[in-house]
């Protein structure tokens, strides 16, 4: 009987004991926005140095969801998840010296998480995809301000693990955290050595994870979602409708977009011919001008919306309005027929479409148009 119940006990043990090593492990997500893979590359060798270390384990999770291939099969994190965790790893692709697009969009709904200090004294680690590697440190920084606002507890590597790598090929690496330069096609990306500082990210975070798991409190916290009017539901609701897009008349384009800014130029196009042409007072009345003014505020939108892929969600702000009106010398009231435009961008955009703004007279408009309108839009 004593050998029967050694031998229940081991078998119990044995089974006890997976169960008890998964309970002491850190539990650690790495969260990554990617367009074309290469954050996906270095997440995986991320979370292999992660679970290298035997005391932790590691799940990969994307922001938002994805139309490349490599990624259709990663699961899509939530915001209110994020407390459950010892510890986050953030990758992102490098926009203009910044965070991508959809990874701020998704720190952008942590609010309720900040307001209940529910990340703080959890560890982080970043890592990023960048192009040439210019601006990659601006990127890193920005991503480590963000967290650093929420009170995580950042990791960096350092100059650990650079000893070794090839010096005679440009590489990704950062103190901040492991970038690799994507656009450098003279060897395959990330590069090995890229790859191997990352999964050696991943070790060294995994230790700071599994000695932080337990000395800060998770809390689970309701996020509130922000209601968000789709904009073009909206716009059937309102009987809106945007024309196409006016095609340019010489050697420019509708809109120009600089970092997360959109700048537009437009007159009273409709139909392919000008609505209402001519000079107020002379050739048209006021009731014409402002006609006139909110088909050439809806060339500005559609021309907007052709800037930010069809979605117009994607708009965060209409910064300026300038409005450009053909009258005579003596003629003052413009800021009247400027509102004609102001009350339709708010109309549609809500307090996003509240805007700074400019009136003036000319002695004439290009294509003897009434109104010329300039537009200034960020956007995500």
């Amino acid at each position: 009987m004593k050998k029967l119940s050694t031998v229940f006990v081991l078998i119990l043990l044995l089974k006890i004991s997976p169960i008890m090593a998964q309970n002491t492990q850190a539990k650690i997500l790495v969260l990554i926005h990617s367009d074309n893979g290469g954050t996906y590359e270095l997440a995986k060798e991320i979370a292999s140095g992660i679970e290298s270390s035997k005391t932790a384990s590691a799940v990969i999770k994307l922001v938002e969801e994805s139309q490349n291939s490599k990624l259709k099969n990663i699961p899509i994190a939530t915001v209110d998840e994020l407390p459950s965790y010892d510890g986050i790893a953030f990758g992102s692709p490098v926009y203009f010296g910044n965070i991508s697009t959809g990874m701020s969009r998704f720190l952008s709904k942590t609010v309720d998480l900040w307001t209940n200090h529910a990340l703080e004294g959890m560890p982080a680690t970043v890592f990023m995809s960048a192009g040439s590697g210019a601006g990659k440190e601006l990127a890193l920084q920005a991503f480590w301000n963000s967290l650093a606002v929420h009170g995580m507890v950042l990791v960096s590597n350092g100059i650990r693990g650079t000893e070794n790598i090839n010096k005679s090929v440009p590489q990704g690496n950062s103190v901040l955290g492991v970038t690799s330069m994507a656009s450098l096609k003279d060897v395959e990306r990330p590069t090995k050595d890229e790859r191997g500082l990352a999964e050696f990210q991943g070790r060294n975070f995994a230790k700071t994870a599994f000695a932080l798991k337990g000395t800060f409190a998770k809390q689970n916290v309701a996020v509130t979602a922000v209601p968000s009017e789709d904009i073009d539901h909206l716009l059937k609701q309102k009987k809106i409708t945007l024309p196409k897009v006016p095609q340019p008349a010489g050697n420019y384009k509708p809109y120009v977009r600089s970092g997360n800014l959109v700048f537009i130029n437009q007159v009273a196009l409709k139909d392919g011919k000008i609505l209402n042409p001519g000079k107020l007072g002379v050739d048209v009345n006021e009731t014409q001008v402002k006609e006139a003014t909110k088909a050439t505020m809806l060339n500005v939108i559609a021309v907007l919306k052709d800037a930010v892929d069809g979605d117009l969600n994607r708009v965060k702000q209409c910064l300026q309005l300038t409005g450009i009106f053909n009258t005579k010398d003596d003629y003052t009231k413009h800021a009247d027929l400027m509102n004609t435009a102001s009350d339709l961008t708010v109309d549609i955009f809500g307090e996003k479409g509240k805007h700074a703004r400019a009136t003036f007279g000319a002695s004439s408009v290009p294509v003897n148009s009434s109104v010329e309108i300039q537009a200034v839009f960020e956007v995500e």
